[in-house]
């Protein structure tokens, strides 16, 4: 053994030997979610960062379905705080037993402590792990909680999750509820800035769910479009007496025609579970399906969704062949047929809900499916009898979804047969990277030749590979993937991506860990990019859902002054620009109005350098709205598109022609 390996075993005999009890970190009071904050609430990102919003909009939420209040109000302030306020019957603040200090302070310091562990104080919640409040204190630099109960006022303070005084009281009111207002921690979280959009949805959403409850948004931020506040506070308001029925109506919005006439409802609480479902099927193939729980979004869906689905499937088989639309040894119509064009909302109130992590993505409670099986069952099934001509249309439509499937499957194997996709060569027009490692292979989707010259020349060989694509790709809404494989500007997408699709998908194989949409910053290329977003959102949803596809941001203007040049993404990017150039003479401004105007060395600069360019990561909910738009834009209905027009012309600041 050498004097070096003999050391070594020695340093590492020492390390191990000295393992003990003092090497035992022992996290007291809201340590623990300073030290690994993505238990908690997902991420330090974006997300996490409005996840503090949810967390207490959750608690008054709870104090609503409770029975205890009917207004909600979140207010976006200038100073990159929030304050959220409802008039429930407000935080208690006499002194807990255990604890010895005030029930509000308890609360808002000690992980798992809240009113939804037992008791009488909830009967359902949505912050069921009654960490909300203390997480969100711990990750703030300052936070305030007034209480109004009983005639009176109460406070306290908190920096960094740590009691600046007792709870105090500090006057006499006729209000009731609960005010916390808190500032993120810029040393915890990589932004702070919330977003205005992302806050809307989230809480109309919340609003369709809690029927007649009134959740009310102001935004005391600078205008979004202006960029100088001059347009003062930012309003909105939101109450649905109909509640998830008007949610499938918002849903539906600008989308196919619908099947039949009347929505499917039901409502009905067994065996202390409460099960809310909407439904209604429309002439498309696209299937949205939204699960809650306790007002909880469970994206990944669970065992209540699973009942609903096992319901639906087998109660449109029994009607079919009860009325003999299906005779014999012919086959069930398949979940997937019976999912095709279907609209659902199904929300469930369940008292000890078991989610699947703290961000509750998924609901695992076993009792859930029977439960919401048993209601849809019924529900349903009376539905069908009930309106017969609406069942008619509900079967003839899955009838006819089966056979177009059964159809497309064929081709699709025909077409994959001739070799469309196995077995052949990168496309011709790929300009591909030298790098084979995905985690370090970017690719650039670019629209047109002229623009996929310029990426060609600027991009870093060794990393950075170019796909142009000749004009708008197929609108793939209303195409299945039969169709999709014989259109040439997809398949040469699929085949450079090296995924496959539909069921042979497999995100394992992607050849690039960056796919970015580099598009014209005009009319067309938004429209480019919303054809691609709802392609990748349709048919490479996991591309999405790993982090795998971008925006690329290029500038607007190039704006020089002698031999100095800066670039303007924006407007009032542009009258920035124009104010550091005041004392300048001969200011040229030079408008983009493609990529293909800038030369390799400009769109290296702005738009692929990696130490400089700008690239937007697509999330979830940017497709899902991408899709939505589309929809309502490019869909056969009217209607919906001249609304939208007529709503959004007014902010529309230049408009290429």
């Amino acid at each position: 053994m050498t004097k070096a390996e003999e050391t070594k075993n020695t340093d590492i005999t020492s390390a191990k030997g000295s393992y003990s009890a003092k090497d035992i970190s022992v996290l007291e009071g809201l340590d623990p979610v300073r030290k690994r904050p993505g238990m908690y609430i997902g991420s330090t990102g974006v997300s996490g960062l409005h996840h503090l919003i949810w967390e207490i909009v959750d608690n008054s939420i709870d104090e609503a379905m409770a029975g205890y209040a009917k207004n909600i109000e979140v207010r976006i302030l200038n100073d990159g705080m929030v304050s959220v306020e409802d008039d429930g019957r407000g935080i208690p603040v006499d002194v807990h037993p255990k604890t010895k200090v005030s029930a509000l302070e308890t609360v808002m310091t000690t992980l798992h402590a809240g009113g939804k562990f037992g008791g009488e104080g909830y009967k359902v919640s949505g912050g069921l792990h009654g960490v909300g409040a203390s997480v969100v204190n711990a990750l703030s630099e300052w936070l305030r909680v007034e209480v109004y109960r009983d005639g009176e006022m109460y406070a306290q303070e908190y920096k960094i999750g740590k009691p600046q005084f007792k709870v105090k009281k500090i006057g006499k009111t006729e209000k009731r509820g609960t005010k916390v207002t808190f500032k993120p921690d810029a040393s915890i979280f990589s932004e702070t800035k919330f977003n205005r959009k992302t806050v809307i949805e989230h809480l109309r959403r919340q609003a369709y769910l809690n029927k007649g409850l009134r959740i009310v948004i102001i935004d005391e931020t600078p205008s979004i479009t202006s960029g100088q506040g001059e347009e003062g506070p930012a309003y909105y308001g939101f109450k649905f007496d109909n509640g998830i029925l008007s949610f499938i109506d918002y849903l539906a919005e600008g989308g196919d025609k619908p099947v039949h006439e009347n929505i499917f409802y039901a409502h009905k609480e067994q065996d202390g579970i409460v099960v809310e479902a909407a439904m209604v099927y429309n002439e498309g193939i696209e299937t949205q399906e939204l699960s809650f729980a306790n007002n909880i979004y469970t994206i990944e869906g669970g065992m209540h969704l699973t009942g609903f689905r096992s319901a639906v499937t087998r109660t449109i088989n029994d009607h079919a062949r009860e009325k003999e639309y299906i005779k014999g040894k012919e086959e069930n119509l398949t979940g997937d047929d019976v999912r095709e064009g279907m609209i659902v909302v199904l929300s469930i109130k369940i008292r000890e809900p078991q989610f699947e992590g703290q961000t509750k993505a998924k609901l695992g409670n076993p009792e859930a499916r029977t439960v919401v099986e048993a209601v849809i069952n019924a529900a349903f099934g009376e539905f069908l009898e009930k309106h017969p001509s609406d069942a008619k249309r509900i079967i003839e439509k899955v009838i006819l979804a089966a056979k177009a499937r059964a159809a497309a499957k064929a081709a699709k194997e025909t077409v994959l047969r001739k070799g469309v996709l196995e077995g052949l060569t990168l496309p011709g027009k790929l300009a591909d990277c030298e790098s084979k490692k995905a985690e370090d292979s970017e690719l650039f989707i670019v629209e047109g030749d002229s623009a996929g010259g310029s990426a060609k020349q600027a991009r870093n060989r060794k990393t950075q590979a170019i796909l142009p694509l000749r004009g708008k790709i197929l609108n793939v809404e209303k195409s299945r993937v039969d169709k999709m494989l014989l259109n040439k500007e997809i398949r040469s997408l699929v085949i450079a991506l090296g995924t496959a699709i539909s069921d042979q998908f497999d995100v394992a194989k992607i050849r690039y860990h960056k796919i970015v949409l580099m598009t014209d910053a005009d009319v067309d290329g938004a429209h480019i990019r919303t054809l691609l977003l709802t392609l990748f959102y349709r048919y490479f949803l996991p591309v999405i859902q790993n982090g795998y596809l971008y925006i690329a941001e290029p500038p607007l203007y190039k704006i020089s002054s002698g031999k100095a040049h800066k670039y303007a993404y924006s407007d009032a990017d542009k009258e920035k620009v124009l104010k550091e150039f005041k004392d300048g003479q001969n200011i040229n401004i030079q408008r983009y109005k493609g990529l293909g105007e800038m030369n390799p060395d400009q769109l290296w600069e702005t738009t692929m350098d990696p130490a400089f360019r700008a690239l937007r990561q697509v999330a979830i909910d940017d497709a899902k709205e991408a899709d939505r738009l589309f929809d309502i834009l490019m869909g056969s209905e009217v209607g919906p598109r001249k609304h939208f027009i007529q709503i959004h012309a007014a902010s529309v600041k230049n408009l290429d022609i």
